[in-house]
């Protein structure tokens, strides 16, 4: 084997990424002192900068992991995109190679405010996320990738505003590479124009061309049904009817397994049953296909200190994706990436966190505590000795019910 193919990236990741800047509210500030008034002044802590978006968060927590990663992301010739590529470069300077400095543009940046005890709210400039089209993804180095990982399209307006044809044209070309697909979404600002399309005929577009759909429950509900959508329902209580429902629509409209992010709760699962499907989705040389075929798992959360929530979500996913490229079973990588986000959220500083893969692995096999779930997953679930639940409609599950009657 040439040593250009040994050192070819195992996963490639692609999309948004920008500054996050991150003002801390003072330890004895109250929820209720903790409002931002016009025309008040609130005296703050210092602020963090720190990557954000899947390029980094995901792609950063990849390379932490172990697994040979390229960072495919745009940003602009000014001093938030000198602080993005110095961090990028910090990790291992190979990680940026693949990253685009367009001259006169301007980075993206997001101002996170995180009150305590109160949801985060996010001010956004999308920059030159908004000009970060298909043709600048270098497919010919994606010969020797197993997977190739896209972020956020609905914070890019080349992959938002033409009803999908860019992102499934980028998709297809992948999968002739030979690559597996995963793609991750974000919410719309609702008043905004990407918020106001129609996201349906979007994902049609899109889905038959995406191996692994890993959206949370919020954004994606928003996108199936905006009228129905209330952002106060999803994600408080454990449905997993909706779960199941909203899984099956997604397969239906061509996804090959849906893996749902669901915040406190953790992650739910579900895979195509048609083998054909989950098989062509897999780069090439995976063992064990039939383990992901009809497959409905659950799986909750670690418990852990929480110190930060900012970027957990991208670094869960960076675990599951790290999983499936190493050969592992579904609740495998539902373990290791319920594991890193647990790691992820308890760390004050990210850079210095422990994401190794043998640190994570090695925590999650010595039985680490998950917390406590609800009864309603206790009606609908079935544990097992993985840490994860099975579903009704979990082939194994359904087995094991045929073989016992």
């Amino acid at each position: 084997m040439k040593a250009s193919e040994t050192n070819a990236p195992e996963v490639v990741v692609a999309g948004h990424v920008c500054l996050d800047i991150i003002p801390s509210f003072l330890q004895d500030t109250s929820v209720a002192s903790s409002q931002i008034e016009p025309g008040k002044l609130k005296v703050m802590g210092p602020a963090a900068c720190v990557t954000g978006g899947c390029v980094a968060n995901t792609g950063l927590t990849l390379h932490q992991l172990g697994v040979r990663t390229s960072l495919m992301g745009k940003i602009g010739d000014d001093p938030f995109g000198d602080q993005i590529l110095g961090i990028v470069k910090k990790a291992d300077a190979s990680l940026a190679e693949s990253m685009i400095v367009a001259p006169g543009e301007h980075s993206s940046y997001s101002i996170v405010i995180s009150p305590p005890g109160v949801d985060r709210s996010f001010l956004h400039f999308p920059g030159a996320n908004d000009t970060f089209s298909a043709g600048d993804v270098p497919l010919e180095q994606l010969n020797q990738c197993k997977l190739f990982h896209f972020g956020y399209p609905p914070l890019m307006k080349c992959f938002w505003n033409d009803g999908g044809s860019a992102m499934a044209g980028l998709l297809r070309s992948v999968k002739e590479k030979g690559a597996m697909t995963s793609l991750d979404m974000a919410m719309p600002d609702p008043t905004a124009p990407a918020g106001k399309i129609d996201w349906k005929p979007w994902l049609e577009q899109v889905l038959p061309h995406v191996d692994l759909f890993m959206p949370s429950l919020d954004e994606i509900l928003f996108m199936l049904d905006p009228k129905q959508y209330t952002n106060k329902t999803p994600g408080e209580v454990f449905d997993s009817d909706l779960l199941s429902k909203t899984a099956d629509q997604l397969i239906s409209l061509g996804a090959g397994i849906v893996v749902l992010k669901l915040g406190t709760h953790g992650l739910y699962l579900k895979s195509s049953s048609a083998v054909d499907r989950i098989s062509r989705g897999f780069y090439p040389g995976k063992n064990s296909l039939e383990a992901w075929v009809g497959r409905e798992l659950y799986t909750p959360c670690f418990e852990v200190p929480v110190v930060s929530t900012n970027g957990a979500g991208d670094r869960t996913i960076a675990g599951f994706l790290a999983a499936v490229v190493q050969d592992a079973s579904p609740t495998e990588a539902l373990q290791m990436a319920v594991g890193v986000g647990a790691t992820s959220v308890a760390a004050s500083d990210f850079s210095e966190a422990d994401f190794s893969w043998e640190s994570i692995k090695r925590r999650v096999d010595a039985g680490w505590n998950h917390q406590p779930v609800e009864n309603a997953v206790r009606e609908d679930f079935r544990s097992d000795e993985s840490g994860c639940w099975r579903g009704k409609q979990d082939k194994a599950t359904v087995r094991k019910l045929t073989t016992a009657t």
